[in-house]
């Protein structure tokens, strides 16, 4: 049995729709996580002059350091920049596609 047309637009419309609160989730961990890391990695590596272009973040985030106590504001800055940045795609992303469903 072949789908109506009309159900089948439905399918595709669903399919091609994406959960902006889940994006912005997983755009926080990655971000989040992704900062720690990177501080963490530089901390641990130790040389001279550790982590002088991440240190530049501290003019965008104001606490963060190239430090243990700054990995975690890093942690949750990285977090809270990549929630917001994958919400506003997706919600961008799902505006686009319902304007091409119409």
């Amino acid at each position: 049995m072949t789908p109506q047309p009309r159900q089948t637009d439905e399918i595709s419309h669903t399919l091609a729709s994406i959960k902006a609160g889940a994006l912005a989730l997983v755009c926080g961990l990655i971000g989040g996580v992704g900062l720690f890391v990177m501080t963490a990695w530089l901390l641990i590596k130790d040389g001279p002059q550790t982590g002088q272009h991440l240190q530049l973040l501290s003019n965008y985030f104001v606490g963060y350091t190239v430090t243990w106590p700054g990995a975690f504001v890093g942690l949750l800055y990285g977090a809270m920049t990549g929630g917001v940045i994958g919400w506003v795609i997706g919600r961008i992303y799902n505006g686009v596609v319902n304007a091409r469903q119409r």
